[in-house]
C-alpha cells in the first residue's frame, strides 16, 4: 500500500497559500505541528510526504484533507478513513486557463516558466560553479528569489556532472546550536545522508576535545565523504542567516567554510567541493576578515525587477499591460519579485481590477495585508528596527540609521540606500507604516 502524498499544482498551491498566509516561516509551521523543518520544506517543495503528516497538516490548517484526495497513487484507504472517490463536475468539463497560473509561494520549481532571469546573474553563476573549489555568495533581502537562484545552480552543476546538497540551516532544531560540536555534527551528518551515505561520525570525533571540531569536521569531509564520492559535490547552503543568531557557534563555522574554500586553491581533494551561500542581512557579527567566507569567492546579489522585466512577467501571466499600468504597479511595489508577482496573480485570476488593487494595497483588507501584518508583528518585536523604520518614513531630510539597524531593515526588504540616503523601498511601505 502507497503510503506517500503527492498533489495535484492546484492543490498544493491553495494549501501553501494558508501556509504563508498564517505563519511568518516554514520553520514557525514546523514547530507548531512539532515536526521537522526538512518536512515541511518537502511538502512546500512538491516532493512526497507520509500521508499521516499529509492529514496532521490540513487539521492544522482547518482545511478538510479530504478535499484533496485525488492524487496519484493513492490508496482507497489511510488509518481507517477511506477516500472517497472524486465526483466530476457538472458544469467543468474542461481544464481551465487558471489552473495553470503559479501562486507565489516561496521556492520555485526550477522548470517554472514564471522565473525570470536577471542577466547576466544566472550566466555568471552557471559558469562559476563549474570552477575546481569555487564559491558563490548569494545576498538580498527575503522573498527576492534568492532560494530559487540556488535552486537553478544546483541544478546547472547536477547537469555538469556533479554531485548536488541542499541544506538549509533553518531546518536545524535549537538544541543543534547548543555548541560546535553538536551544530558541526548534525552538518556532517545531514551532508552525508544527502549523499546517501552512512554516517561515521565516531571514528573522526574521537579527538574533538584535542583537535576541536573544525578540524574533525574538515577531517571527515577530506578521509570520507569526499573519496567516497570521487566526483564533484556542489553544496548548497541556504538560510546562512540562522548562524548569525548564534555569536558562540557563528564564527567557527565560518571560518571553516573559509577553510574549506582555501584548500580547494591548493589540495586537489578540495578542487572537488564547490560551494553556494545565501543570506538575506550584512554580516555583523566579530569574524577576522581572514576567516571568513563573505570576502572571498564570487559576490551575487539580487536586483529587483526592472520595467521591462515586469512588463514581460505580466505577458506570462496572460496580461495585456500597457507601460502606464506597469508603471503604476511599480509605483506602489517597486521591483520586489513577490510583491510584483502576487499583484499579477491575483489581477490575473481577476480576483481584483489593478485600479482596485492599488486603492486597497497598503490597508488591511489589501491582497498584502498578510505579508504587511507580519512584517509589523517582527517590528513590534523589535523596537529599534520599528523606531528605525518610522525615521524613514517620517523625517524629510536625510535619515542616519547605525549600520545593524539598517541591515536589518534592508534584510526585510523595507528600505533602500540612494547616494547616502535611507528612503522606504517602496510606496506600500510608506504608506502603511506611515499609518
Amino acid at each position: 500500500m502507497a503510503r506517500s502524498v503527492i498533489l495535484q499544482r492546484d492543490q498544493h498551491e491553495r494549501i501553501l497559500q494558508r501556509i504563508h498566509g498564517e505563519f511568518y516561516s516554514q520553520q514557525d509551521f514546523a514547530e507548531s505541528l512539532e515536526l521537522s523543518a526538512s518536512t515541511i520544506s518537502n511538502f512546500v517543495n512538491c516532493r512526497p510526504v507520509d500521508r499521516r503528516i499529509f492529514i496532521q497538516i490540513c487539521e492544522k490548517l482547518g482545511l478538510d484533507w479530504r478535499d484533496y484526495a485525488s492524487f496519484p497513487n493513492q490508496s482507497s484507504h489511510l488509518n481507517g478513513h477511506e477516500f472517497p472517490k472524486p465526483v466530476p463536475s457538472k458544469t467543468d468539463t474542461t481544464t481551465t486557463p487558471l489552473n495553470t497560473l503559479e501562486y507565489p509561494a516561496g521556492q520555485m520549481e526550477v522548470t517554472s516558466p514564471y522565473y525570470i532571469e536577471r542577466p547576466p546573474i544566472e550566466k555568471r553563476c552557471y559558469e562559476e560553479i563549474t570552477r575546481p573549489g569555487s564559491l558563490i555568495r548569494i545576498k538580498a533581502p527575503r522573498q527576492m528569489g534568492k532560494s530559487s537562484l540556488l535552486s537553478r545552480i544546483l541544478h546547472s552543476a547536477e547537469q555538469q556532472g556533479s554531485e548536488t546538497i541542499y541544506l538549509s540551516l533553518q531546518a536545524a532544531a535549537t538544541n543543534c546550536f547548543s555548541d560546535i560540536n553538536t551544530f558541526l555534527k548534525w552538518f556532517c551528518v545531514s551532508v552525508t545522508r544527502a549523499l546517501n551515505l552512512t554516517p561515521q561520525l565516531d571514528e573522526y570525533w574521537s579527538l574533538a576535545d584535542i583537535m576541536g571540531g573544525n578540524l574533525c569536521c574538515q577531517d571527515y569531509f577530506e578521509r570520507y565523504l569526499l573519496p567516497k564520492i570521487d566526483k564533484p559535490v556542489t553544496l548548497g547552503l541556504d538560510e546562512v542567516d540562522k548562524v548569525f543568531e548564534y555569536p558562540e557557534i557563528s564564527g567557527d563555522f565560518f571560518g571553516l567554510l573559509r577553510v574549506l574554500h582555501e584548500e580547494g586553491k591548493q589540495r586537489t581533494i578540495w578542487k572537488q567541493l564547490r560551494l553556494v551561500i545565501v543570506h538575506s542581512t550584512e554580516v555583523y557579527i566579530p569574524i577576522n576578515l581572514n576567516q571568513s567566507p563573505f570576502n572571498v569567492g564570487l559576490p551575487i546579489e539580487l536586483p529587483e525587477f526592472t520595467q521591462e522585466q515586469v512588463q514581460h512577467l505580466a505577458h506570462l501571466y496572460k496580461l495585456n499591460w500597457s507601460d502606464t499600468e506597469t508603471q503604476q504597479l511599480m509605483f506602489m511595489v517597486g521591483g520586489h519579485p513577490f510583491l510584483v508577482r502576487l499583484a499579477l496573480y491575483h489581477v490575473a485570476c481577476e480576483d481584483i481590477t489593478l485600479t482596485q488593487l492599488l486603492q486597497e494595497a497598503p490597508t488591511t483588507t489589501g491582497i498584502y495585508s498578510t505579508y504587511l501584518r507580519r512584517i509589523e508583528s517582527i517590528l513590534e518585536q523589535h523596537p529599534e528596527l520599528e523606531e528605525g523604520m518610522q525615521q524613514v518614513i517620517t523625517n524629510t531630510q536625510q535619515t542616519q540609521l547605525n549600520k545593524k539597524t539598517c541591515s536589518k531593515l534592508n534584510a526585510l526588504g523595507l528600505i533602500k540606500v540612494q547616494d547616502k540616503e535611507v528612503l522606504p523601498s517602496c510606496e506600500l511601505y510608506r504608506q502603511y507604516f506611515s499609518k
